[in-house]
């Protein structure tokens, strides 16, 4: 049964420092029971620090990098080298740090890419990389942890409020054009295909996002509050700052680390 834990911090480098922690941790323990681990990346302020918290801990070197895969759970589609891309931020934070395995980082196609500037096209190739993973029966591979990230307004990955993108349920990735936030066209995972991770992990700071936690854990309907409908099968861990949990009810305490 799936289950939901917020941990509040003090500050945002608190928590970007306690998130790389205990990412270090999740993955080592995936990968003593099962041989290989698969996490989803997200950018953003919070995502991006807590990859460079990660660089900078000597406790990553506990990690197998080469059983690790590696995912996005959206991507602006810009060009490969614009720093508006999220791959090109975990690069530089973390990824050519580390004895990554080339084929186990699966990222999505860029505007200059093989696709050109077809986001159809970049969206569909992404969903046949997933499937592959899945293997037979399945569209998405079941990911070990999904890290995101959300806005003000309550959008999460790419899923805008009140948006045919956040309603998708067939499709696992779905292209994404007019967005309300630049750049206006990316690739997103779909609330479906979010939710096929064992745990999906929400981090976020400041006082902009007070609104949107305390409406998604207040249970807005995903359609108004996207982030609402991303949760894990096994657990949905909301790591936050104090002003990011400024306006919820119930008072959060970090754990002893």
């Amino acid at each position: 049964m799936s289950r939901t834990e917020v941990v509040v911090y003090e500050n945002p480098d608190l928590l970007a420092a306690a998130a790389a922690a205990r990412l270090v941790t999740r993955i080592v323990d995936v990968q003593a029971a099962r041989g290989a681990a698969s996490v989803v990346l997200t950018g953003g302020g919070t995502g991006i620090a807590v990859l460079r918290e990660l660089r900078e801990s000597s406790a990553r070197d506990a990690i197998d990098w080469s059983r690790l895969d590696i995912y996005w759970g959206d991507e602006r589609f810009v060009p490969a080298d614009s720093d508006e891309r999220n791959e090109k931020g975990a690069r530089e934070a973390l990824l050519d740090h580390v004895p990554l395995a080339p084929e186990r980082v699966h990222a999505m196609a860029p505007s200059d890419g093989e696709f050109g500037d077809d986001v159809d096209a970049a969206a569909e190739s992404y969903a046949k990389v997933l499937s592959d993973a899945a293997g037979p029966g399945a569209d998405v591979p079941e990911f070990d942890i999904m890290l995101l990230g959300l806005g003000g307004e309550g959008h999460t990955a790419s899923l805008f409020p009140e948006t045919a993108e956040v309603r998708e349920t067939q499709r696992s990735v779905v292209p994404v054009r007019d967005c309300p936030k630049p750049p206006p066209t990316r690739v997103s995972l779909t609330l479906p295909a979010i939710r096929r991770a064992r745990e999906v992990w929400l981090m976020t700071a400041g006082t902009a996002k007070a609104d949107a936690v305390a409406q998604a854990l207040a249970g807005a309907p995903e359609t108004q509050i996207p982030v609402s409908g991303a949760h894990g099968y096994r657990r949905t861990l909301w790591l936050l700052d104090r002003e990011a949990a400024g306006k919820l009810t119930k008072v959060y305490e970090p754990p002893a680390e």
